[in-house]
């Protein structure tokens, strides 16, 4: 009988300790995988995609349609398939680890290993490894040819090649997947396969060989490269090979002085020519330009014409003068189009800039400038076929994008064949594109919130939705409403589709006259057409289209058939998910898609276009059902402004009504939209993990904010305390250990909220903005740009200068109530933030340690807005964590919080360690 109760007590023992779910810690970030990297196959029967555990090694994985894997390969990534689907590529890479190790050991860069080349054959299943490569090149439109670059190391013996280099180039192979017979090309810079033509042309160096640099081009059943252009000590640049193969075009440089202006010319090849000949150099090209070796260089898609860019002469620097004569000054202008930290980080595009020119082949060669100084921008139409292009400037309007948060353009058609210009929309703020068969140009109007359509022959403009509401209904910043996009044109440019809020419209481009094709607006869903064939330009207005659909009002996602021919459609598959948008085999029907929820991975699905039997292909982490999870919910209540509000409400698994949880509060703007997101256990540059702290005992609120013009924080005021109040008065909340946790804008929001309330009881502020005042004549430094705009036009909402509204700026900027701060405070804002200036941080900072608050500051040096390097990012996690823990649910004090880390330990001790005191 004791025996028996024995045997009992250790079942249930043992049924306890295995029942109990593990809790997430920080080194569970290391086992979690992402899904990068999936392709399908043309014929459906293939998809391909890596796991990244920890964002570290890759493991590359093929399975079949039916989610059975046919092969694997660990420390492997970046997967492709050739175009007849025979054939894989992927690039298998040195253990991290083992890089890590031999970094640890000083290594030099040139011992460092390098990456392999695998070639996986679908057919036999054998599987080729090739080491020391640089990186490979396949066909766009046909297979059974691969071109791989190979490193310095890539020599027989182990030997390094010494004359393998950027400069010298390095050896290309050219290889028949079938037979296996190859070719190597050495010392190569550059090498293109053409898209259609079976035809490969590269640039050698010539570096001790017996080939003489130059062009070649390698037809693929011949025996040799030809050559196309040889020169000694030439410099060659942007090889470009027509869509056949039958015409090669670049720019060379065979002056082999020092002169600092260089004598590029172009020159073209086609079939038939033994050589190829200069078409345009220093002499022959248009006054105050010359050949660009910067500006890409393409073909119209008939190959009746070939297009380059010209450059304006080069500012030159008098080399005579020494370090002690040259004058270092900025000098800044008052009216100068751009402001100087805009020019500056500029300088280099500046000097690379070029200016689209046409060359017409069956013309002899015929140049016309479509692009100049005065317009500077062009695009081309029909695939570059159009007779007509549309260039366009900004520079009348720059100036007074400094405040307005948008850009103003002029746009003239410029005849390709001619050189005639003719103006056709001016001052239209937002891009205008042409039409995929160059009939009109189109855009939308953000200035007067409309689509239009110009004729590229009548010159006729023609309003579409004027007057009707196809821009952002919900729009709340002081600035011009977005529009919500279009799916594109049907064929031969009949029809455009546009989007309002819910539906797609289809719109008479001549005349104007639409008609709603779906009917979202009714029930409060979207819907959006998903373009499944790549190479297809126009949308069939015949065919069977498929949309993705997403309700408003439960936040679930689906798909739906539409049949464009008779207007009628069916839901093939809608829940509580989102749904990615599907990626269809190129000659199969078949597509691979993502499906995911808060407690379910995006994965890998597999099905035909009905989604009636789709098959799982992937299960990146099963790992998670050993873990206490969570759970998600939309949650509303009322706003002080009287607004209904939505927000997302997320539960530990193991959730008890009857308990009191602590409760941290994340938001940014309005965020309910992603409630059927999927948020893994990572160390995040600038947020929370969601499931990280739900595993641990919180619950997580994410409300939406509305926001009224001029006053940004107290509408975050009126929206979140409300929701705060509402979600204590359910009774699971602790309504004394609820955190505030927000980055950038989320941080400005929380610096106001706590001065206003004492609801919380902790809070961790990112990239702040205390100061309205100082911030709004800053400087975003990523960008040079001057932060006037925001304040004035767009997220930070004042609605104009502070001369204008100085009562706004002091009312919205916490650092004039500090000393109402009652809540401590943890503060990251790195030293090289490019969006919000770092000295906001600092403000704040001292403010509050000039009124003995509770209050810390990290910064991770040398990291921009966010810390991005994983160790930077693990380390604020961990910090955050340690906060949280401390002030919401008891836990010891860390070190750092207890007495810092001082500047002679910084790098040493990183004061992680806890101690006694609660």
């Amino acid at each position: 009988m004791k025996a028996n109760l024995i045997i009992i007590i250790c079942l249930l023992t043992c049924f306890t300790a295995f029942g109990q779910k593990k809790i997430l810690d920080h080194p569970d970030f290391e086992i979690w995988n992402t899904i990068q990297g999936q392709r399908i196959s043309r014929n459906g029967e293939l998809i391909i995609y890596s796991l990244e555990k920890g964002e570290a090694d890759n493991h590359f994985k093929i399975k079949d349609s039916n989610g059975e894997l046919l092969f694997s390969h660990e420390r492997s990534e970046n997967g492709r398939f050739d175009f007849n689907s025979d054939y894989v590529f992927f690039t298998i890479k040195p253990w991290q680890a083992d890089v890590k190790e031999l970094k640890r050991q000083k290594t030099k860069r040139d011992d460092m290993p390098t990456d392999t080349l695998a070639i996986y054959n679908v057919n036999d299943k054998s599987l080729l490894k090739i080491p020391h490569v640089r990186g490979y090149k396949t066909p766009a439109k046909w297979g059974g040819y691969l071109a791989y670059q190979l490193t310095a190391n890539a020599v027989k013996g182990g030997d390094k090649d010494k004359k393998a280099s950027s400069k010298n180039g390095y050896h290309v192979v050219l290889r028949d997947l079938r037979s296996g017979k190859q070719d190597t090309l050495k010392y190569v810079n550059d090498y293109k396969f053409a898209n259609e033509g079976k035809r490969l042309t590269f640039i050698t160096t010539g570096v001790s060989t017996i080939q003489s640099p130059g062009v070649y081009i390698n037809e693929l059943d011949a025996s040799a490269p030809k050559p196309v252009f040889t020169a000694k000590k030439a410099k060659y640049s942007k090889l470009t090979i027509s869509n056949s193969g039958e015409k090669l075009a670049f720019v060379a440089d065979l002056d082999t002085t020092k002169a600092l202006v260089r004598p590029n010319a172009l020159y073209s090849w086609k079939e038939g020519m033994d050589q190829a000949e200069k078409v345009v150099d220093q002499t022959s090209a248009p006054k105050g330009y010359r050949v660009s070796s910067d500006g890409n260089i393409s073909y119209s898609e008939d190959e009746t014409k070939l297009f380059f860019g010209l450059a304006t002469p080069p500012i030159i620097q008098d080399t005579s003068l020494i370090d002690e004569e040259i004058v270092n000054v900025e000098v800044w202008t008052y009216d100068e189009p751009r402001l100087y930290t805009v020019q500056e980080l500029q300088v280099e595009n500046d000097k690379r800039k070029s200016y689209l020119t046409a060359i017409h082949l069956n013309e002899n060669n015929k140049l016309v400038q479509l692009a100049t100084t005065e317009y500077p921008n062009a695009s081309l139409g029909n695939e570059g076929n159009a007779n007509l292009a549309l260039v366009n400037t900004s520079l009348p309007y720059q100036l007074q994008s400094q405040w307005q948060g948008g850009t103003y353009r002029d746009y003239t058609l410029v005849n390709v064949s001619t050189g005639e210009a003719k103006v056709a929309l001016k001052e239209i703020r937002g891009g205008i594109s042409f039409s995929p068969a160059g009939k009109y140009a189109f855009g939308y109007s953000s200035a007067d919130s409309t689509w239009f359509t110009y004729n590229v022959t009548t010159g006729k403009r023609q309003d579409l939705t004027s007057g009707k509401v196809f821009y952002n209904e919900l729009n709340d910043s002081p600035n011009f409403p977005s529009s919500y996009g279009s799916a594109g044109w049907t064929e031969n440019d009949e029809r455009f589709l546009v989007y309002d809020r819910y539906d797609i419209w289809s719109f008479n481009p001549e005349n104007g006259q639409g008609e709603r094709l779906t009917k979202g607006r009714e029930t409060g869903i979207t819907y959006r057409y998903v373009r499944l064939d790549n190479e297809a330009r126009a949308i069939d207005p015949k065919g069977k289209w498929l949309l993705t659909t997403f309700n408003d009002t439960n936040k679930h996602s689906g798909y739906y058939s539409y049949n464009a021919r008779n207007g009628r459609g069916s839901q093939l598959l809608t829940g509580p998910f989102s749904y990615g948008r599907p990626v269809k085999a190129q000659d199969d029907d078949h597509v691979m898609f993502t499906k995911q929820s808060f407690e379910a991975f995006p994965n890998i699905h597999y099905s035909d276009l009905s989604f009636k039997s789709s098959k799982q292909i992937s299960d990146a982490n099963p790992q998670q059902v050993e873990y206490n999870w969570g759970t998600a919910e939309l949650v509303q209540w009322t706003s002080l402004d009287g607004e209904l509000l939505s927000g997302m409400l997320i539960k530990p698994e193991n959730f008890d009504p009857n308990k009191k949880y602590p409760m941290i509060v994340n938001f940014y703007e309005k965020s309910s939209n992603g409630l059927y997101s999927h948020r893994p256990p990572a160390a995040g540059r600038s947020t929370i993990s969601y499931s990280f702290y739900t595993s641990r005992g919180y619950v997580i609120f994410n409300p939406d904010v509305n926001y009224r013009i001029g006053y940004p924080g107290e509408s975050a005021l009126n929206s979140v305390i409300p929701g705060v109040t509402a979600l204590v008065e359910k009774g699971f909340i602790d309504k004394d250990n609820i955190g505030v946790q927000g980055h950038s804008w989320g941080g400005y929001q929380i610096a106001y909220l706590v001065t206003k309330t004492d609801i919380f009881k902790a809070a961790e502020a990112g990239a702040p903005v205390p100061n309205m005042i100082s911030a709004y004549g800053g400087i975003r430094w990523w960008t040079g740009l001057s932060r006037q705009f925001q304040y004035e036009h767009t997220q930070s909402r004042i609605g104009g200068t502070p001369w204008e509204y100085p009562a706004r700026f002091i009312e919205n900027s916490p650092i004039f109530n500090m000393d109402k701060v009652n809540t401590p405070l943890l503060i990251m804002h790195n030293d090289a933030d490019g969006h919000v200036p770092w000295y906001q941080g600092i403000e704040m900072f001292t403010a509050l340690r000039r009124l003995g608050k509770p209050s810390w500051f990290l910064n991770y040096n040398g990291e921009p807005h966010w810390p991005l390097k994983r160790q930077n990012r693990l380390d604020f996690n961990i910090r955050m964590a340690q906060f949280f823990d401390y002030y919401l649910k008891g836990a010891p004090k860390p070190v750092w919080m207890e007495r810092g880390v001082p500047a002679i330990e910084k790098g040493i001790n990183q004061g992680l360690e806890l101690t006694d005191h609660k």
